[in-house]
């Protein structure tokens, strides 16, 4: 958040509570104040069709290219479940660890707005498909909380207004109207920004791991709607803001940090604060009023008189739980347990399935050579290979792992290279750079630029015995106790072999050396 969008009096006023989770209190002059923070998160169910239509959900289309009478409220239009939708919100909510409800009821969710042709939005409010969940999520500092699940019910998406197009008037794009939606509600245990982002990270993982929803915050397949509240510790909810449609992580944080410390100048001025629902301005990192916020009695919910009830049975739910896929925490757990990784290098590996898929396939690839080198080794070494550097090259070239130009076995190539003292440590940085940018294989590069490693004693002997000759005071240094000498000794025969002599035979030999 910018100084501009900061109140002078609470500039810096962010105190942390080693040992407690309240780690980003905003501290007011006298007492401290406690954010409370609840997201609904609107995640699009990955399906080709709509909730209750048969058009295309394909992103990117032609405005109104994808949109049947159904989705345009043509009178006489019936609804009708897909029941793919249905079977993904489910197999969510069993991810979620919640209660997966046999029986529930669609609702008319009755507003007007431009964009939803019907006048009302069909969602589910008593009575949803999913129940009460629970979320373990973890800081970057160590620390983890449990984040409880209210409900997760299946709605459909309202189209878009378009207000760029012309200066007077205002565009409908109806392709949107009707897309299946889970709308994702926790309860109000959040109690800082980076909570608040780490939760929704930790959400949009699971649901890419179970393939229910495919994440892109910036395609609008994933957002959230935050709700913010204060109050001084103890005391009862503040009143709540709710701030719409945000859709990314960096957001999330930036609008929940500035709309608590709006809410804190007002009430310490002497004022009021109003509950109503805001938007956010990712131009000018604050939040700006919308409308006053409705509550669920303003929307006239009633079941939808041309939906019957949802029934679900057992054994279609049993059989969804038995397909789930390994989730984030119990990889991260077999991460630790089978490979020896760190808990910090598995948290990383397994926050997203392409990249610990990515992970697990170079280290069976090294395995599956046979180096005799010992498995926790070779998963150390490759973890830090994926995570230090080629997550480096990715970031800076703005692609994804997906996209990546070597494969995971060409990785695995280039490591056996390394264990069999083909190539040195030194020539190992700025070849896996070499193969980055040009996608050849690390055999292929070495045997071009002649990079592989000297293991000649020999040769080795040679260049240190002149390096003796040439530097008789560093040897006498040595000789006389200062065996840290060694190293500059060290340092300059790599640099005459360009980096390719052995470091160990180096050394083996520098010490036989200057110890004769």
């Amino acid at each position: 958040m910018t100084n501009e969008a900061t109140p002078d009096h609470l500039t810096g006023h962010i105190t942390t509570r080693i040992g407690h989770r309240k780690e980003n209190l905003l501290s007011g002059e006298n007492d401290d104040w406690e954010i409370i923070v609840g997201l609904e998160v609107h995640a699009q169910v990955s399906s080709e069709s709509k909730l209750f239509s048969g058009s295309s959900t394909e992103f990117g289309a032609e405005p109104n290219s994808q949109v049947s009478l159904v989705d345009a409220a043509m009178p006489g239009m019936l609804p009708v479940i897909n029941m793919e939708c249905v079977r993904q919100a489910v197999l969510t909510g069993l991810g979620l660890g919640a209660k997966i409800n046999l029986h529930s009821i669609f609702d008319r969710k009755n507003y007007f707005y431009p964009d939803l042709p019907q006048g009302y939005q069909i969602s589910q409010f008593a009575y949803p498909i999913v129940g009460e969940g629970k979320i373990s999520v973890n800081l970057p500092n160590g620390n983890s909380f449990d984040v409880g699940i209210e409900r997760l019910h299946l709605e459909q998406d309202a189209g878009k207004s378009i207000h760029d197009q012309h200066p007077n008037k205002s565009y409908i794009d109806l392709n949107r109207s009707g897309v299946a939606l889970m709308e994702i509600v926790s309860k109000p245990d959040l109690r800082s920004a980076e909570e608040a982002a780490a939760y929704l990270g930790k959400l949009r993982s699971i649901l890419r791991y179970l393939g229910t929803c495919d994440g892109e915050m910036s395609r609008g397949s994933m957002r959230a709607d935050v709700n913010v509240s204060v109050r001084h510790p103890g005391d009862v909810l503040g009143t709540r803001c709710e701030i719409k449609n945000v859709n990314s992580l960096r957001f999330v944080r930036q609008a929940i940090d500035f709309e608590a410390r709006r809410q804190i100048e007002i009430i310490e001025d002497g004022g009021v604060v109003d509950q109503e629902t805001r938007l956010f301005d990712s131009n000018r990192g604050e939040t700006r009023s919308m409308r006053s916020k409705e509550e669920a009695h303003d929307y006239r919910y009633f079941p939808d008189p041309d939906l019957l009830p949802l029934v679900l049975d057992q054994p279609f739910v049993d059989i969804l739980k038995d397909s789930l896929p390994e989730l984030p925490d119990a990889k991260k757990v077999r991460f630790i347990d089978f490979y020896g990784l760190s808990s910090s290098n598995a948290d990383v590996l397994v926050s997203e399935k392409e990249v610990a898929d990515f992970y697990e396939s170079l280290v069976l690839a090294v395995i599956e050579m046979k180096v005799e080198i010992e498995k926790e080794v070779v998963a150390t070494d490759a973890a830090n290979l994926v995570i230090n550097e080629l997550f480096g090259l990715i970031n800076a070239s703005d692609i994804n792992i997906n996209n990546s130009p070597i494969s995971s076995s060409q990785i695995a190539e280039f490591l056996k290279l390394r264990y069999d003292g083909v190539i040195s440590g030194r020539i190992g940085k700025e070849l896996f750079v070499d193969m980055f940018h040009s996608g050849k294989d690390a055999a292929v590069i070495v045997e071009e630029k002649g990079l592989k490693q000297i293991t000649d004693t020999d040769a080795i002997e040679g260049i240190i015995d002149k390096l003796i000759i040439d530097n008789p005071d560093q040897a006498k240094q040595y000789r006389e106790g200062n065996t840290k000498v060694a190293g500059w000794f060290t340092g300059q025969a790599m640099k005459a072999t360009k980096g390719q002599a052995n470091p160990q035979v180096v050394n083996d030999v520098l010490k036989e050396k200057l110890e004769n």
